[in-house]
């Protein structure tokens, strides 16, 4: 469901709750995340297989990767049904596990700041479209779930330059590489199932309806920020 085909959205003062909370976490979100202090140092030593070590990584990137999960609340906000959840959660993670594994593995240089812009844009698009932005469009709407699965691919080329900009060993990287995956996909897994639980629970009051509205253009402004920000770094001369 879309917010167009939801009951009137009315705005009042609990409203205020929402948006601070909501606040609160988008200007967390506006200094990224990376990979820093003693995992980066731990990264950067390894020589050779560390299968475990990597999972965690992954994982611990996933949760604490504000941009991926800003997005991924974007994706179910209005998805009720479980296999449409699993659809497009699939098509995303499909998406950043194709461009992380050759990012890394074929060394495809991109610049790391334009790249999370783009990450960022991707709330924008997601928040725009539920609230039925695109639908004025027509015809020329375009395919949520093409859209989904090709920011997947940009989401997985901002995790390849996470780890693009460490020395990493050569001896067990394939195997590394694949284990920080797994490692990622199943930080989403742990992400999505707190998300969709606040979620179901926000659903079945009626502030959930009433604040839609609120709550996507916040997240919106959540993701200019980011586009911002990484935007201003590029453009300052941090590359």
């Amino acid at each position: 469901m879309l917010l167009h085909d939801s009951p009137k959205l009315g705005l009042g003062s609990g409203a205020m709750t929402v948006i601070g909370a909501l606040a609160l976490l988008l200007g967390n979100a506006a200094i990224a995340h990376t990979i820093t202090g003693n995992d980066a140092n731990y990264v950067q030593g390894i020589d050779g297989p560390a299968i475990a070590p990597f999972i965690y990584l992954g994982a611990k990137h996933m949760v604490t990767g504000y941009d991926h999960l800003l997005y991924l609340l974007g994706v179910v906000f209005f998805l009720y049904r479980p296999i449409h959840v699993l659809q497009y959660v699939s098509l995303f993670a499909l998406g950043h596990s194709i461009t992380l594994l050759t990012g890394v593995l074929a060394n495809l240089q991109v610049n790391a700041y334009l790249i999370d812009a783009i990450i960022g844009f991707s709330i924008v698009y997601k928040a725009f479209e539920n609230i039925g932005g695109f639908d004025k469009l027509g015809n020329m709407r375009p395919n949520p779930k093409a859209a989904v699965f090709i920011f997947g691919l940009f989401h997985g080329l901002g995790l390849a330059t996470k780890l693009q900009a460490f020395e990493l060993s050569s001896n067990g990287l394939v195997t590394n590489i694949i284990s920080f995956n797994i490692g990622v996909e199943l930080g989403q897994l742990l992400a999505l199932s707190a998300i969709l639980l606040l979620l179901s629970l926000w659903r079945t009051r009626a502030s959930y309806t009433r604040y839609a509205l609120v709550s996507n253009t916040l997240l919106m402004g959540g993701g200019f920020i980011l586009t911002a920000y990484q935007l201003t770094a590029f453009f300052s001369g941090k590359v």
